[in-house]
């Protein structure tokens, strides 16, 4: 390597070198991606949220559900005894999300757990349309919110403050609701569109729901800034007191996975025996595959070219009408084969012949003495009827080699 290579190549690696320290020194862009999960962070994380709500619901039990749904969490505490036919636990389901994160399912055991005298507090945009329609809610994104919008309570009693959020808020509203059982609890608004339905609370059967459509306020931007936190701690005071079930999932605004395999691999048991299962499978696969012998293409054996060619002649023959060259060829084609495979003497067609064909071929005796009959009765015969004895003796050989 001359020199001249040499500085070329310490002189990329200096740039190369530079290239990574200047990268690494720079300050990392904000994420400014709505994950809504507590062990994010970024602004719209809800890591903050998770280490201030034992101070917000004090002396009550929080539970936090992070690896399974509302729905296998509430249908295991389900007592189906006819006496009782209610639930082992009461208290308040708690979602906090960007979008609707709740599946179907979920949502009609969610409406079965109200119904049943206990109370779900939901923050989201936008809500489940089955939801929805159950209590015959509508919403609206007609809202244009801006820099210079708002968001306050409708009880007087917590104050008449209006908070100026802007960051991650959106322009969701309920525009129908049922004004006889439901109550609002908070609007939204600015100069050109004012009092905007953006919290509400609707009786389900002996149970609450509270729906809120800015779940941005409860992200770690919000709660960090100014008197957010204020507006925050607001809207939960209307959560009753007991016990909070928090569902948690899905975080990174994933989506309910609707695979058969969603159970098992929710369950660490099941999942580990399920991982075993697959690479015990490669490992077999891999190693049975190298102790198999590769297939063995079959080979065609080579046709019997001379075989083909007597019975082209003979076919020849037959079309002339020359039926005697014909059973000569035919006698003559079937000691030869006679001679070749059962290596036989085929000189003297006698009981000696017939017998050791018989053993050796195992055909039946009299099908051969037949045979050798009529080719010794063409042989002395001259005057014959040449096309009969043709079929005759065409039959007994076809007996024989077939």
């Amino acid at each position: 390597m001359n020199r001249t290579i040499k500085i070329y190549i310490a002189f990329l690696v200096l740039v190369f070198a530079l290239i990574l320290i200047t990268d690494y020194n720079r300050p990392k862009p904000i994420d400014w991606n709505p994950s809504y999960s507590v062990n994010d962070k970024i602004p719209f994380g809800l890591y903050v949220f998770d280490k201030e709500i034992g101070g917000i619901f004090k002396n009550q039990k929080i539970e936090r559900l992070a690896t399974v749904t509302p729905y296998e969490f509430l249908n295991s505490k389900y007592n189906p005894n006819p006496s009782s036919n209610t639930y082992t636990v009461k208290g308040t389901l708690l979602n906090i999300s960007e979008f609707a994160a709740i599946d179907d399912e979920s949502i009609k055991e969610i409406l079965y757990f109200v119904s049943h005298g206990n109370t779900a507090f939901l923050s989201m945009k936008t809500f489940p349309q089955s939801l929805l329609d159950s209590l015959k809610l509508d919403y609206r994104t007609d809202f244009n919110y801006s820099n210079n919008s708002s968001i306050w309570l409708a009880n007087k009693n917590l104050g008449t403050q209006k908070y100026n959020f802007v960051e991650g808020m959106g322009d969701y509203y309920f525009s129908k609701i049922d004004t006889l059982t439901t109550t609002i609890l908070g609007y939204q608004g600015n100069k050109t569109n004012t009092d905007r339905i953006n919290f509400i609370k609707v009786p389900y059967s002996n149970g609450y729901f509270y729906l809120h459509t800015q779940p941005a306020v409860f992200t770690n931007f919000h709660l960090l800034k100014a008197n957010h936190q204020q507006y925050a701690e607001k809207i939960l005071s209307y959560i009753p007191k007991g016990a909070v079930f928090w569902y948690m999932k899905p975080r990174n605004n994933e989506n309910i996975s609707n695979s058969p395999l969603r159970y098992i691999l929710g369950q660490p048991a099941l999942k580990w025996a399920w991982y075993f299962f697959l690479i015990g499978t490669l490992i077999f696969i891999l190693f049975n595959a190298k102790r198999k012998q590769r297939v063995v293409p079959i080979i065609q054996p080579l046709s019997n070219l001379t075989v083909d060619f007597t019975k082209t002649i003979g076919n020849l023959y037959y079309q002339e009408g020359d039926h005697n060259s014909i059973i000569d060829k035919k006698i003559i084609y079937f000691l030869e084969k006679i001679r070749n495979e059962y290596l036989l003497d085929t000189t003297k067609l006698n009981e000696e012949f017939i017998n050791k064909l018989h053993h050796k071929s195992g055909k039946n005796r009299e099908d051969i003495k037949n045979l050798v009959q009529l080719i010794i009765d063409y042989r002395k015969s001259h005057y014959h009827s040449v096309e009969y004895d043709l079929i005759q003796i065409n039959k007994a050989i076809e007996k024989i080699l077939n």
